[in-house]
């Protein structure tokens, strides 16, 4: 049995878990929280070099970082659909977009997220404003993304993994436009749709609370 240490409202979790819902995978979902310390004990001692999550263990093997993970999945859990294109220019272009989605709309967006946590009351407004622009910018460049021939579907990719959870809560902390992101817009709510990542979506549901800015009434 596959085990996988993480939390439900954690994006990279979700990341990890659209894989495996897509590859359609038993695994034991191990929660880190304060009702589980030793599931805090093996992060500490057996997880990469800062214990962050999500972790995949698979027997003896231990892997660590989301994507690495859906690279595992897809090389030793291959089932239906690949994650990864077989032919090496078609998986360049995917592992270049699953970089986007983590660097440029997941981490710019977990600033303003981090901003929050640590000056719930006074969060400094040029970190949020530097997010903020920073944010409209790469949906500027995934809007024109989308324009140039990406469609997505109903198919899971290490893009969708990455996509999804970046975009549902990149969207909380500053609003993708409809009338200024037309194609974005539309784009995270089929991904919200696709049955591997609603279940993350409904998983998480009830840390909303939890969210430092807020979460909206929506999703």
């Amino acid at each position: 049995m596959l085990a996988l240490y993480g939390h439900p409202f954690s994006s990279y979790t979700w990341k990890a878990q659209i894989a495996l819902h897509a590859q359609m995978l038993d695994y034991e979902f191990r929660v880190l929280d304060a009702d589980h310390p030793e599931h805090g004990e093996f992060m500490a001692t057996r997880a990469g070099p800062q214990g962050q999550f999500p972790v995949l263990v698979d027997g003896a093997r231990t892997i660590f970082e989301a994507t690495s993970i859906i690279e595992y999945l897809n090389l030793h859990h291959p089932a239906g659909w690949p994650l990864i294109p077989s032919d090496p220019e078609a998986a360049l272009g995917v592992r270049m977009m699953d970089r986007v989605f983590d660097n440029h709309v997941m981490n710019v967006m977990q600033r303003t997220v981090n901003e929050y946590i640590v000056h719930p009351e006074g969060p400094d407004p040029a970190i949020v404003a530097d997010v903020r622009n920073r944010l409209h910018r790469s949906y500027r460049w995934l809007e024109q993304w989308l324009e140039h021939g990406y469609h997505g579907g109903n198919r899971i990719t290490l893009i969708e993994c990455a996509a999804a959870p970046s975009l549902f809560y990149a969207d909380w902390v500053e609003p993708i436009a409809e009338d200024r992101y037309p194609r974005l817009k539309a784009w995270r709510a089929q991904l919200n749709r696709l049955p591997e990542v609603a279940r993350c979506i409904e998983a998480a549901r009830r840390f909303r609370p939890l969210f430092p800015l807020g979460a909206p009434d929506r999703d």
